[in-house]
């Protein structure tokens, strides 16, 4: 991730001069359609000074006679929109957030922190980089709060830290990262669910549930949903089977198979110097390990190619080799022990909230980013970030951090994760199951953000068969900008619709599968990831949904 460069604010006002005025409230915050503007800013999200590269792009633009794209240009950087952090020394963020609060309560804003500075970050991809490790992570992590101080700010804590283990790293689970699928996810392919879901669903729904809404379902309703009960029914048979001769405790890094490399030595990613456990005395060394609730932990991301929609070899996934099982175990165990120190040295800040990676709906189901979100602090959060610079749908985020909440909240009264609702369930039957196991209020419960930004088109479906390696996650062609940022949702669970990934920045250089240099879909070399992607730019402008 690169440090954006800002401009000087008179060259700005003159470029908005002649690209065409724009409406004040584009320029300072974003309510949710047909919501008045407020009458005072106390609420309203904070927008960073503009980089370079749009800059240019439209004094371009307004030279070669097209004030339209430049208007809708300027009219997208003008959007409040989070200010990311990450690889800068400790004296250096600590400063940046400090200048970047003090600027936003000035204004009577609240500014969106995206802090991305985790060892290892995006497996040692386009976006690799962070801390050395551990202690350097903590130190990071205290100069970012002392940044902040008693300002408000909220907070998206290290996306795809979470969605993205170090022990998913170079494994072909790690391609549902990216919009792929999830196939891969639960042990051989979607079918192939715990035992315990099954019987959990037979016995929750139809036995003690079916009792309970008796006769309140509509006749035709019931219809409705009768031939797909039939085939759910003769799924989890077929799961139960699958499932009968698995172990009966397994951790999700412990008992991958071991490999012989007697001369490598384990590679602990704990620094001598740090502390054992994090500022709340929670033991570190172990997160990994933990149960959760009545939970039988699986092993994530487990690889299976074959139930993907495309074969896609190793080395076009991720830069960074598969770990031997006991340094998955050191990496994972120290990833959470990393979060869960940001988490509580975060969120107690008078003005803070914290929100944990929490992936998107076509990553991980939900049982196994629960688990995740768990072993790293969540219940000392606020809650969860959801498709942060990704393209999924409103409405499948919202259903999705709907069940994540719940889930949560199912564990925390003693459930197991295995036993809630699938995104990819019926979505009458996981209403069903919510009404009658989650009863909590939303105030009880996690709530979640999400990511609006790219999604205005949704993701993108390439071709079958089009490109070695598709990565639908980078510089997809043909999306539009979406929501406009509001923490004005109309969901109790859903605190605000942010544009955390900034808009015109690119992916990284997309290779396909290819050995590039050229983006095979594009026909171009795209620009290095964070850096401004102009051709994108003008895509998002001009489809934008809503429009601009």
């Amino acid at each position: 991730m690169r440090r954006r460069r800002t401009i000087p604010t008179k060259p700005m006002a003159i470029l908005a001069a002649i690209a065409l005025p724009l409406s004040t409230a584009a320029a300072g915050y974003a309510v949710a359609p047909g919501e008045p503007a407020p009458a005072r800013a106390l609420h309203r999200l904070y927008t960073p000074p503009a980089g370079t590269g749009p800059f240019h792009q439209m004094t371009r633009l307004v030279r070669h006679g097209d004030r339209s794209a430049a208007a809708a240009l300027l009219e997208m950087v003008r959007t409040p929109h989070a200010v990311w952090f990450g690889d800068d020394s400790p004296e250096e963020v600590e400063q940046l957030v400090r200048e970047t609060t003090r600027r936003a309560v000035r204004r009577g804003h609240v500014p969106v922190l995206a802090l991305y500075n985790t060892p290892g970050r995006d497996c040692g991809s386009y976006s690799a980089g962070g801390a050395q490790g551990t202690a350097e992570y903590r130190r990071w992590i205290d100069a970012v709060a002392r940044g902040i101080g008693h300002r408000r700010a909220m907070i998206i804590l290290e996306p795809d830290s979470l969605a993205l283990l170090p022990s998913d790293c170079g494994r072909a689970g790690a391609t549902v990262g990216r919009g792929e699928d999830f196939a891969d996810e639960f042990e051989g392919g979607p079918d192939a669910e715990d035992a315990s879901e099954g019987d959990a669903f037979d016995s929750r729904l139809f036995g003690a549930g079916a009792g309970v809404l008796g006769g309140e379902l509509a006749r035709a309703e019931a219809q409705a949903e009768a031939q797909a009960e039939a085939q759910a029914q003769e799924q989890m048979a077929r799961r139960g089977a699958h499932r009968a001769a698995a172990p009966a405790d397994i951790d999700p890094v412990k008992d991958l198979p071991e490999e012989e490399h007697a001369d490598t030595p384990d590679e602990v990613h704990v620094e001598p110097d740090a502390p054992a456990n994090t500022p709340t005395g929670r033991p570190t060394d172990n997160l990994t390990e933990k149960p959760i609730g009545n939970a039988i932990d699986e092993p994530e991301a487990v690889s299976n190619p074959t139930n993907t929609p495309t074969d896609i070899p190793l080395d076009t996934i991720r830069k960074a080799p598969a770990l031997t099982p006991t340094e998955a175990r050191s990496r994972n165990a120290a990833r959470y022990a990393e979060l869960n120190y940001a988490v509580d040295k975060l969120e107690p800040l008078p003005g803070s909230k914290v929100y944990l990676d929490g992936g998107h709906t076509d990553w991980h189901p939900v049982s196994s980013i629960v688990r995740r979100l768990l072993h790293a602090g969540v219940d000392n959060a606020t809650g969860f970030a959801l498709n942060v610079s990704h393209y999924q749908t409103d409405e499948d985020n919202a259903w999705y951090g709907r069940l994540i909440s719940s889930c949560l909240a199912y564990v925390a009264d003693g459930g197991n994760p295995a036993e809630c609702p699938d995104q990819r369930w019926p979505r009458l039957r996981a209403e069903r199951w919510l009404e009658i196991n989650v009863l909590n209020e939303p105030e009880e419960m996690k709530h979640f953000v999400t990511d609006t930004s790219r999604n205005g088109r949704g993701p993108w479906l390439p071709r079958a068969g089009s490109h070695a390696d598709p990565q639908s996650w980078c510089n997809p062609p043909g999306r539009g900008l979406g929501m406009r940022p509001t923490t004005k949702t109309g969901d109790p669970l859903q605190d605000a619709a942010l544009w955390v990934k900034t808009p015109g920045e690119s992916d990284g250089q997309c290779l396909r599968g290819t050995e590039g240099p050229h983006d095979p879909e594009r026909g171009m070399v795209d620009p290095e990831a964070g850096e401004w992607f102009p051709e994108q730019a003008l895509e998002l402008v001009r489809n934008a949904q809503p429009s601009l």
